[in-house]
């Protein structure tokens, strides 16, 4: 019905194209592959796997448009300049960066001013994200709320996220006390599994917040 209605909608003038979204990498597949959409909006940034790539050559190959979404992984990505660079080597996509934070809307607007290069230096520093960070992590997409338990499932992998990729313990502590309510924490899950069922990456929820806790919940402090 939905489709319908945009078609009707595309015949009438009232829109030009019609786009679809999807967190799912094989849905997004079928999506490109229908010829039913011109517009695919799917995350995408320099941690990408060879299998997302493929798919944003495929949109080339079908022309079909990507929007590139959660550039900066929900914020995990803290150094704009990475994607920034790796994205302009795709003459096929526009990114919307997913901005949360004022610093992080000043840096685009510079790097848009002024690109950065794909030099060696910033494939050294990709190179080094994507050796941390490549793999199943929780991008944010909030699929998996609300929880019926309260836990903030993004902002726990937010956070946890931050101290895998920089092992400072003390900052990632101060923020987890400071930004993450007691009852939004991630031992506060009943284990219900309801979030893993709607999961679009099918990450181990439950399992993943019990060493979120584990690792934020230390009681010492590393030096």
């Amino acid at each position: 019905g939905l489709y319908d209605a945009a078609l009707k909608a595309k015949a009438a003038g009232r829109i030009r194209f019609i786009g679809i979204t999807n967190h799912s990498l094989e849905r997004a597949f079928e999506a490109v592959n229908s010829g039913l959409y011109d517009t695919l909006q799917y995350p995408f940034n320099h941690l990408a796997t060879d299998r997302e790539i493929e798919l944003v050559k495929l949109c080339k190959e079908k022309n079909v448009g990507f929007i590139c979404m959660k550039a900066l992984s929900g914020g995990l990505i803290t150094n704009a300049k990475l994607p920034f660079a790796w994205l302009s080597q795709f003459d096929n996509l526009v990114p919307i960066w997913g901005i949360q934070r004022m610093h992080e809307l000043e840096e685009i607007l510079d790097y848009s001013e002024n690109p950065p290069a794909l030099d060696e230096e910033t494939l050294a520093l990709i190179e080094a994200d994507r050796r941390e960070l490549v793999g199943a992590f929780c991008r944010g997409c909030g699929y998996c709320m609300p929880c019926p338990a309260g836990v903030n499932i993004p902002k726990n992998f937010r956070i946890w996220n931050t101290y895998h990729m920089y092992q400072n313990y003390n900052a990632v502590r101060w923020n987890w006390e400071t930004e993450m309510p007691d009852s939004e924490r991630a031992n506060k899950c009943i284990e219900c599994g309801k979030c893993e069922a709607i999961c679009p990456q099918a990450l181990n929820i439950r399992e993943d917040l019990k060493r979120v806790m584990e690792d934020l919940e230390k009681k010492e402090m590393i030096l």
